[in-house]
């Protein structure tokens, strides 16, 4: 499915996949207030940020200088911020809605659908819907998983819809570094159109 991320890959990302395993959701329960994600505003890409785009031009969202466009899924557009030692360190996909999810059914298809993928240990941290992004509207997860390859990831996933596409969009980075790439992922959501 497209809504997968690194650790999901054929073969031919299987290097990526051991390093990096994104795209999980969390626990069922009843999405959280808009509130919750009072960080996303909704604005054009800041100086110094390259964009980008969908093959399809449906969708595209910023993404930091320093970060580099890598390849995943056809139709995706993924970028990443890689350490000295190749290890993906932060990790930003959009792909176009591809399967059963909906804003409605958001919060419960991310669980199941990472669970599916063989992520463990998924937890759920929040979700709401009903959230404005610059050129429509959507629902997002906030969570955190143990991938199939021992790999710990936090992540936000988001589904937007807008007026011609309905695309998914992913940031993620392992948990010791999200206290220091948070921003720059919540910005990148911010940024997607």
């Amino acid at each position: 499915m497209a809504t997968a991320g690194p650790d999901r890959r054929p073969a031919a990302a299987s290097v990526l996949a051991a390093a990096l395993a994104i795209a999980g959701c969390g626990s069922a329960g009843a999405p959280h207030s808009p509130g919750t994600y009072s960080w996303l505003r909704p604005a054009a890409a800041p100086a110094g940020w390259q964009v980008g785009r969908l093959p399809s031009r449906a969708a595209a969202f910023a993404y930091p200088r320093g970060w580099r466009p890598i390849r995943t899924d056809p139709g995706t557009f993924s970028a990443a911020l890689k350490g000295r030692d190749g290890q993906i360190l932060g990790y930003l996909n959009a792909t176009p809605r591809s399967g059963a999810e909906t804003l409605a059914n958001w919060a419960r298809f991310r669980v199941a659908h990472n669970r599916e993928e063989g992520d463990r240990s998924v937890v759920r941290e929040s979700a709401a819907s009903g959230l404005r992004f610059r050129s429509g509207t959507g629902s997002c997860v906030t969570d955190r998983y143990l991938t199939s390859s021992d790999a710990r990831y936090r992540e936000i996933a988001c589904i937007v819809r807008g007026a011609h596409a309905t695309t998914v969009i992913v940031a993620a980075a392992p948990p010791a570094d999200w206290p220091r790439l948070a921003p720059q992922l919540r910005r990148a959501v911010s940024s997607f159109s």
